[in-house]
């Protein structure tokens, strides 16, 4: 078992203590999320689904993001996140949801979004909802896969009643 494996079957184990279930939204990652938590044995017991919603019309469509916020803030937002997770919970089973959308790169940063800026929102049906925004180092891969340390470890530190990390 790899290190995000381990932190997701961690994940599994608090979520099964507690009869509740995980759903997601991944722009960014392109499903890498969902991987890692069915990647667990017996993950069904508390993984509902997950949304890869990698275009603008797939936030919409799948998820509710309403178009003025895209327009207004930009898909790689906290606010953007926030919707997203928000819809999760809205289109799911889930009790806890996290979402992330970036730019992993090479390309697609600007001065004001970077390459390697990826925001986050977890959120749950009895714990509002809180985002982050991180500037990871590395390649795409590298990128992708520090979001998706990040978002799992969030997770635990939100269902566990501590803040999501920052």
């Amino acid at each position: 078992m790899n290190e995000l494996e381990a932190i997701a079957a961690r994940l599994g184990r608090l979520l099964e203590s507690r009869g509740e279930c995980l759903a997601v939204a991944e722009s960014c990652t392109g499903g890498w999320v969902a991987q890692t938590l069915t990647a667990v044995a017996g993950s069904s017991a508390w993984f509902d689904r997950g949304f890869v919603t990698y275009s603008n019309a797939a936030k919409r469509d799948m998820l509710g993001v309403p178009e003025t916020t895209l327009v207004r803030h930009g898909a790689v937002s906290e606010a953007v996140a926030r919707a997203m997770a928000q819809g999760v919970l809205a289109h799911s089973l889930g009790d806890w949801s996290v979402s992330i959308t970036g730019i992993a790169g090479p390309s697609g940063g600007s001065p004001e979004k970077p390459v390697g800026m990826v925001c986050f929102a977890w959120a749950g049906r009895q714990a509002g909802c809180t985002a982050a925004t991180c500037q990871f180092a590395g390649d795409r891969a590298a990128v992708r896969e520090q979001s998706v340390r990040h978002a799992l470890a969030g997770l635990i530190s939100l269902i566990e009643g501590q803040p999501a990390l920052a």
